[in-house]
């Protein structure tokens, strides 16, 4: 049996463990060619002496040089996108915009990507789209909520045609119920703690605030076509209907699992196939209730910022993304409080201009804009 070879971009990370899990439940099917990471020097090195890819990508100057003495007769480099030649699936976990070139060149070799870097579609998605049409190409999205939506999708003849309504859910994260003044003190520690999922510290900040959902909005409309005001958000506390599709007829159909990412990740691995796996297998005698409610906008102003980034359209996401990993950065040092992210946020976007982007420069310099003017904010 021929083996799919697997490329893991932030192996080291909450979405790169978590793969590494799925290859060894699976053997016969899965191996591991590629590893890639930022500076966890001593987990990169740990995986490559469990794992035995190919090749191993260390972008870290300082990092690279110790990997690479670690592991002798292992090619290591700098350059993320080179997982892409050693892969037929690859799963992108890198957090932040500097996953987007291996979005691109897994899209442009005409490979699977298993896309957990939401920034990178988001930011780039009037550039990432074309490379969607290169022949073998395939994205399938692994983050919860998109792949839920993929596979309510799945089984729909013309489901763009057919489909009313997207609902993706969200979870409330820690802060669920609070009023805006009760959270004027809360602290680094209390965002981090997720109630259901087990994630990075900046993409559960961003599940504090929901500015993670706003994303998923964006990210929603880039992969699936659908208009701003055909996708719905609802808080959905025990993170088991993951998402939703309403087609004209009123049927919903929805995608249900206990929360383990493992399941979105399997499902990218495999695909078109399932894995044999089964991640979140819900025990039905035991699953007492399903909770919906509307989400609090006036608390968690950063959905709606989202919002409308994403109907400004062109180069407004990609500064909103930028500016938003740049003030959640300001947050988790200690230098602003959780209240005032979605302020500067807001302060920072709304000193952008949006442009149409041409090419890839054009969403860089949109990112480094977004940057520049969210430090700005934060300065004054």
């Amino acid at each position: 049996m021929t083996r799919t070879r697997v490329a893991i971009a932030g192996s080291t990370g909450s979405i790169g463990t978590q793969t590494i899990d799925v290859v060894r439940a699976e053997p016969d099917h899965f191996v591991v060619t590629a590893l890639a990471a930022g500076s966890s020097v001593e987990a990169l090195i740990e995986q490559a002496k469990l794992l035995q890819p190919e090749l191993v990508v260390v972008t870290s100057d300082d990092a690279r040089s110790r990997v690479s003495a670690a592991l002798p007769g292992v090619q290591v480099t700098a350059d993320l996108s080179e997982v892409v030649d050693v892969a037929d699936v690859v799963i992108n976990g890198v957090v932040g915009f500097a996953g987007l070139p291996v979005t691109m060149e897994t899209l442009r070799r005409g490979k699977v990507l298993g896309l957990a870097n939401k920034e990178s579609l988001i930011a780039a998605g009037p550039v990432v789209q074309p490379l969607r049409a290169t022949p073998g190409a395939v994205l399938v999205p692994v983050d919860s909520e998109h792949c839920a939506v993929h596979q309510s999708m799945r089984s729909t003849a013309d489901a763009g045609r057919e489909v009313a309504r997207i609902v993706l859910t969200a979870s409330g994260g820690p802060f669920r119920g609070r009023t805006r003044d009760s959270l004027a003190s809360v602290t680094r520690d209390e965002a981090l703690a997720h109630p259901t999922w087990k994630m990075g510290p900046k993409i559960t900040v961003d599940s504090s605030t929901l500015m993670n959902k706003g994303l998923e909005v964006i990210e929603a409309h880039e992969l699936f076509g659908t208009p701003y005001s055909q996708i719905d958000v609802v808080v959905h506390p025990q993170s088991v209907v993951h998402s939703m599709v309403e087609y004209t007829d009123g049927s919903t159909i929805a995608q249900l699992s206990m929360p383990d990412m493992r399941l979105p990740i399997g499902y990218a691995l495999g695909w078109p196939n399932r894995i044999a796996t089964p991640y979140g297998r819900i025990d039905w005698s035991a699953l007492d209730r399903l909770e919906f409610q509307a989400p609090d906008r006036a608390t968690f102003r950063c959905l709606d910022l989202a919002y409308d980034a994403g109907r400004r359209g062109g180069t407004a996401p990609a500064a909103l993304s930028a500016a938003n990993e740049v003030v959640v950065g300001a947050f988790l040092d200690g230098r602003i409080n959780w209240l005032q992210i979605a302020d500067k946020v807001e302060a920072a976007v709304n000193r952008f201009s949006p442009t149409a982007p041409r090419d890839l420069d054009d969403v860089l310099a949109a990112d480094a804009e977004g940057r520049r003017l969210a430090h700005e904010v934060l300065a004054s």
